[in-house]
């Protein structure tokens, strides 16, 4: 059942200023969640910059509590401009809004009430955003609500559009090629939907993936729809079906009960090539692949497919047989770069295990030699270990990867000592070390970094297609994977879940919960996003706990990094810390950068306590050619969506969205004072 549409003005087009050779974002808009198709997150303008950075005023702010029955604290959305009005999700109930994008007014608001499917959605809130499409003439927005129903909507007046679908909404629970109970299958989406040219691209998401209810789980297939009509056009199958490539990578015909391997991922396009990218995720579950052996096809794969038929052209798998939650999170960037002199169609995606893999976007042939090399083999009964994994030799990796005694805390001898004790009864190694069933005489687990929160995470990365520089963020935090069997089958009918002896099985809150970013997920296995190995309350590992780096991608090489994020109050006020001189640490989280002609921008993941007494975060620039900070502006709550940039009347404006932790969701839109 719906609620009610409400229209308030009538939409006004505004002029943008256009700005000569424009790439990425273009005219000043924002029309995409990328930025562009590319999912570079690059704009070329550059009102805003280092010399007026830390002067920015708030434009307008615009509050979503009252967008759903409660506030949101978990608001991550990346709004879009066109014509001069904002577009954006919001709220617990993931209504849509047109706002002014001069002013920060209301213009209309949609809602869906789903009743109990809503309620079961796996994937709740307001999500990460929406697309806009236009042949011209009709301008429609189009979501996914937290229920897994596209909906269309007239641009202009927030009503859905009659021709698509049923009365503007496409049930993505039907037509799937399998049976999903319409209230309680566990699927959903966060993600944006990507339109490129009439092709509506939609992925799929499940629940948390550490403790399955059960190895039988709904598939995450793809579908491309007409942004017309709301037909299916295509599918693909991202666990093959009998007879399709890739079936021989599923042993013991496990292909045909395994669940998930779906894109809950941003999906990047090439509209030339006629391709669209597909970062998948791995399959059921994230830690424990006994029930599944084989390579699994095509899980952890990037796979290209045909915008207009979904067939497949090329696929390159990142991890073989997953066991480490490292699916891909992020949109695949397309960049344009130079290698002797040659010019490559390049994709880069950025991953949890803080590789950037660099392939040829028309072929998928790495850029740079890829080396299968081998990799640590567990003991856990009944799972299957593959005995390779593929690693990038250019970039190197861009934050910590694996756990070695060099890697834990070294403020001090006597916490480094401390940690030699944490760590004594887990398991340290190289990446890929596989987790470990828990013992309370050892190993606990197994220690690991990146984390299943990464590395990177859904935020991605920035390109800037003038320099052919990539920027992203990431978080090095020592987390830990461990095993133990369910408590009962009610649990699971896996043979091993997520979890730690002594204190049992892993309890997730549902994938769409409304919990802050900083508040603590309780863990039974410490690992990120969980209770995190500490010593006296310091993080285990040493820092920088969450950095930006700069990869020039003509050359495959890191530029240059910064620890991003100021240091966490508990440990500047730490009394084991008190007199040490210690560098800004950075903090952990989940971090979009933006990159504009000369600055890259990022707000902070985390609340501290600003020289004012404040508390808050705050939104900062860096100079995109030296890593060097040039300004910061206070935010009240830390960034929780990716920024965004746009130009009308002659202004900039720079919007992004903020909240958590007793801070509910917020958007903000700075620019420079009149």
């Amino acid at each position: 059942m719906r609620y009610a549409v409400l229209p308030i003005l009538t939409l006004i087009a505004f002029l943008t200023i256009p700005a000569a050779a424009q790439t990425g974002a273009k005219n000043g808009e924002w029309r995409t969640y990328g930025g562009d198709l590319g999912s570079t997150r690059y704009s070329p303008l550059d009102q805003i910059n280092a010399q007026n950075f830390n002067k920015l005023e708030i434009a307008w702010r615009f509050k979503t509590d009252s967008l759903g029955p409660r506030p949101e604290y978990q608001f991550e959305s990346t709004p879009l401009v066109v014509h001069g009005v904002l577009y954006s999700t919001a709220g617990t109930r993931r209504a849509v809004v047109a706002l002014d994008a001069a002013t920060g007014e209301l213009l209309w608001v949609h809602g869906e009430r789903e009743g109990a499917r809503g309620t079961a959605a796996p994937r709740q809130l307001s999500g990460r955003g929406l697309a806009y499409w236009t042949d011209g003439k009709d301008e429609r927005i189009l979501y996914v609500t937290p229920g897994y129903r596209l909906i269309a909507l007239d641009a202009k007046t927030g009503l859905t559009v009659p021709g698509f679908g049923k009365n503007g909404v496409v049930d993505l629970k039907l037509d799937d090629d399998q049976e999903i109970d319409l209230v309680t299958g566990e699927v959903g989406l966060h993600a944006a939907p990507v339109v490129a040219g009439d092709v509506v691209i939609i992925g799929a998401a499940h629940r948390s993936g550490g403790v399955p209810h059960s190895r039988n789980n709904v598939k995450g297939y793809v579908r491309g729809f007409d942004a017309r009509t709301g037909k299916r056009i295509w599918i693909f199958h991202t666990i093959p079906r009998a007879g399709e490539f890739g079936l021989d990578t599923w042993e013991n015909d496990s292909w045909s009960y395994t669940g998930n391997t779906g894109v809950w991922a941003q999906i990047s396009v090439d509209e030339e090539l006629g391709l669209a990218y597909l970062p998948v995720e791995l399959p059921t579950g994230d830690y424990y692949g006994g029930h599944r052996p084989g390579a699994n096809l095509f899980s952890e794969s990037l796979v290209a497919v045909d915008l207009k038929t979904g067939k497949r052209k090329w696929h390159y798998q990142l991890v073989h047989h997953g066991l480490w939650d490292m699916d891909i999170p992020c949109a695949p960037i397309l960049a344009n770069i130079s290698i002797g002199g040659r010019t490559i169609k390049a994709v880069a995606q950025p991953t949890k295990q803080a590789f950037l893999y660099v392939l040829d976007r028309v072929t998928g042939q790495p850029v740079w030699p890829m080396e299968e090399r081998p990799v640590p083999k567990g003991d856990v009964p009944g799972e299957w270990y593959s005995p390779t994994q593929p690693f990038p030799t250019k970039p190197v990796g861009y934050d910590r990867q694996g756990v070695t005694v060099d890697d834990l805390i070294d403020f001090t001898p006597e916490l480094r000592a401390e940690a030699l004790k944490v760590v004594s009864k887990y398991k340290m190694g190289p990446i890929f070390t596989p987790p470990a069933v828990s013992k309370l005489e050892g190993p606990l687990g197994t220690l690991v970094s990146p984390g299943n929160l990464g590395g990177s995470n859904w935020p991605g990365g920035a390109y800037d297609p003038e320099t052919h520089i990539l920027y992203v963020f990431s978080q090095g935090v020592i987390g830990v994977m461990s095993l133990l069997p369910p408590p009962n089958p009610k649990v699971s009918d896996m043979n091993f879940v997520q979890g730690s002896a002594g204190a049992g099985v892993r309890t997730i809150p549902g994938s769409g919960s409304n919990i802050s970013p900083d508040a603590p997920v309780r863990s039974a296995s410490g690992e990120g996003g969980g209770v995190r190995l500490t010593v006296q309350g310091l993080p285990l590992g040493k820092p920088p706990y969450g950095r930006i780096s700069a990869i020039d991608l003509n050359k495959g090489e890191i530029v240059w990094q910064t620890a991003h994020g100021e240091t966490p109050d508990n440990i500047r006020n730490h009394p084991a810390l008190k007199g040490l001189n210690i560098p800004r640490t950075g903090r952990p989280g989940i971090v979009g950068t933006l990159v504009t002609k000369t600055l890259v921008i990022a707000g902070e993941a985390g609340f501290f306590t600003t020289p004012s007494g404040a508390r808050g975060a705050m939104l900062r620039a860096y100079d995109k050619a030296t890593g060097k900070e040039v300004g910061a502006v206070y935010m009240p709550a830390p960034q929780s969506g990716s920024p965004m940039t746009y130009s009308l009347n002659g202004k900039q404006y720079l919007v992004v969205a903020i909240g958590g932790a007793g801070y509910s969701g917020e958007l903000l839109a700075f620019r420079v004072p009149e």
